[in-house]
Order: structure tokens, then C-alpha cells, then sequence
């Protein structure tokens, strides 16, 4: 028998043992509080009802984990699993150094998975006075050839941030709905070598509105310069692997504001249960530019948890990739909210 048929054989015979001694059965139990906070928040309770608290630092870290304040770390990007992200073309392979010329130029699967982990941590409150939030983040966005034959890590990009976010004055507020300003620094890199490096350090200004249910982040960013390398080394025309390792310190991609621009518009809006999201950019200059619509609903009833789908259209969906154009479709799970 294959285990998810003595899985389910299981479950039902539960199911029936259990609505013969109670008017709800177990398959109802299991759905009604299997995505419920207040049930786990409930479950942690018992669980540690159970433990002894009989010195003060016990008391304080027990207190700690209830409340779910332990690290004092909170989602900041939306957070999500997505198994199945399709591609039109099959992703474009780079290697560290020149390949042999029978090397494989793409990858051999169009279909991946996809996955970001983003969080933030408050440092500080009011330090000069203004009411502004001090915080530090990290973002990190990973590309998996799971369904390949050897399932490869093809791209992971690693993307800490500080910030801070400066409140706007009441008039400001009410009269154009902005909320708040936020500047920070940022860097992005996916911590590869030789041709495969790609990173880039930014400073922004962002705007954060608000009407309702409507939510808008205006965000401009200038970037860092950094040295350029020789033009052989841009032309793949470098064979001496200690050559290219001499010039990591410097630009790994002169021109990534020809594709990215610079800045970016994203706008969440709230419809029920439904959350829709747009992200916007453009170089006008050149042409180039990336469209991204999202798409999430609460799955089975939950506050953390949702049903979440993503359409890409352009340049820079990952750093490896970021002048060439892609068009992407995926459907997965989220895990929190994004409003700016």
C-alpha cells in the first residue's frame, strides 16, 4: 500500500472513531484549527504549562516566546513558496569562467522554484526626535532548479538594508494622504564569483501614501559608483581565472541602471479578503523597464497564510538575469503581507 493511501486509510478511521463519541468529527476539528493563531497560540500555552518557571529568567524568556516577541523579528516583504514558477524561455546559464564550447547554454527546465524570506528588526524609536523607526533588514530571493535532474541552486540573491521611516505631518497626511518617508541604504549582490558576480550598493528616497485601502511606495534610488573593469573582462575575453578574482572588487554590472531605472512604483490594494499588488519600473531613456502583478486570498480562513500568484514581464527579475527579459508565471503560498 503507498503511503498516502495508509495516510488517508488512517484519517478516516479517525474520522469515524472519533464522530462516533463527539458531534464534530476529527476531519472538521483538523480543518477548523489548522490554520488558527488563537489555536496555536493556545497550544504554545499548554505546551508551556507544562515546563517549570521557578526562576525570574526563566519566567521572562517563557514570556518572551508567548508573546511571540522572542527575536523581535517581523516580516517586511511579502514571504513566499512558490513550487511552480514557469518561465516562456528556459533560464540562461553563466558560468563562473569561459565554458567549454559544448557547455549547455540554458538550463534544461523552463519550470522552478521560487522562493523569498524577508524580515526586519526595529532598532530603534524617536532617537532624533523626530518619531522616526530605525530599522535593519534582510531580504533573500532564491531560484531552484528543483524539477532539473541535479536540482541546482541557479541564483540566490542576498539583499540586507537599513532604513529609517520618518512620519509626515499631520497637514501633509490629511491633505495628500502621505503617511511617511523613508530613506535607506541597500546592498544587492548574489555572492557568486568571476562572470556569474553580480551586486550593487543604493541609496533611496520613498514615499509612502495611503487612501483607505489603497496603498502607494513612490522610491527613488541613486547608485553607488564603483571602479569599472577592463573591457576584456566585459567581453568574456579573460581567461586567467586569477585576473578575473584581481578585479572582484569592482563593477560586476556597469549598466544595470539601463534595465532597472531609477526607482520604482508598487501599489497593494485590499478588496475583502483579496489583496492585488503592482509593481512598476522604467528606464525611459532606454526603453527597458519590468511589470509585476500579484495576486493573493487567505487559504482555509487564514491570517498568515494565503493562496498567492505572480505574473513577471521585463528586465531584472534577478541579478544574473538582469538584462535579459523575462516573462514569468507562478503559484505558491505566502506568508505575510506587503503594504509599502
Amino acid at each position: 500500500m503507498k503511503l498516502y493511501k495508509l495516510i488517508f486509510s488512517v484519517l478516516l478511521f479517525l474520522n469515524h472513531l472519533h464522530a462516533d463519541q463527539n458531534s464534530t468529527s476529527f476531519l472538521d476539528a483538523l480543518e477548523a484549527q489548522a490554520v488558527n493563531n488563537d489555536k496555536f497560540k493556545e497550544g504554545r500555552t499548554y505546551f508551556f504549562s507544562k515546563l517549570d518557571k521557578n526562576t525570574e529568567e526563566t519566567k521572562n524568556m517563557f514570556g518572551a516566546i508567548l508573546r511571540g516577541d522572542t527575536f523581535g523579528i517581523i516580516p517586511y516583504k511579502t514571504n513566499f513558496i512558490l513550487p511552480l514558477s514557469w518561465s516562456k524561455d528556459n533560464p540562461t546559464r553563466v558560468y563562473e569562467m569561459n565554458p567549454e564550447e559544448a557547455a549547455p547554454t540554458t538550463y534544461s527546465k523552463n519550470i522552478e522554484v521560487e522562493f523569498q524570506l524577508s524580515l526586519q528588526k526595529e532598532l530603534s524609536y524617536n532617537l532624533f526626535g523626530f518619531h522616526e523607526y530605525i530599522f535593519a533588514a534582510y531580504t533573500q530571493k532564491v531560484w531552484w532548479q528543483l524539477y532539473d535532474a541535479s536540482g541546482p541552486f541557479r541564483e540566490t540573491n542576498y539583499e540586507p538594508e537599513i532604513f529609517t521611516i520618518i512620519p509626515s505631518s499631520k497637514k501633509i497626511d490629511e491633505s495628500l494622504g502621505l503617511k511617511a518617508f523613508k530613506f535607506g541604504f541597500v546592498h544587492e549582490s548574489n555572492g557568486r564569483e568571476g562572470y556569474r558576480s553580480r551586486s550593487w550598493n543604493r541609496l533611496y528616497a520613498s514615499g509612502m501614501w495611503q487612501w483607505d485601502n489603497l496603498f502607494l511606495a513612490t522610491r527613488l534610488w541613486y547608485r553607488l559608483n564603483e571602479d569599472k573593469k577592463s573591457d576584456a573582462y566585459y567581453a568574456h575575453e579573460v581567461e586567467n581565472s586569477l585576473f578575473v578574482v584581481a578585479e572582484s572588487d569592482k563593477d560586476d554590472n556597469p549598466y544595470i541602471e539601463d534595465y532597472l531605472g531609477y526607482g520604482d512604483i508598487r501599489v497593494q490594494y485590499f478588496y475583502g479578503k483579496n489583496k492585488m499588488g503592482l509593481l512598476l519600473r522604467n528606464n525611459f531613456e532606454m526603453h527597458k523597464g519590468a511589470i509585476e502583478l500579484n495576486y493573493s486570498y487567505p487559504l482555509l480562513n487564514s491570517t498568515s497564510s494565503f493562496f498567492y500568484a505572480k505574473l513577471f514581464d521585463g528586465y531584472g527579475l534577478s541579478l544574473i538575469e538582469y538584462d535579459q527579459h523575462v516573462t514569468k508565471v507562478s503559484f505558491g503560498i505566502s506568508f505575510s503581507n506587503e503594504l509599502f
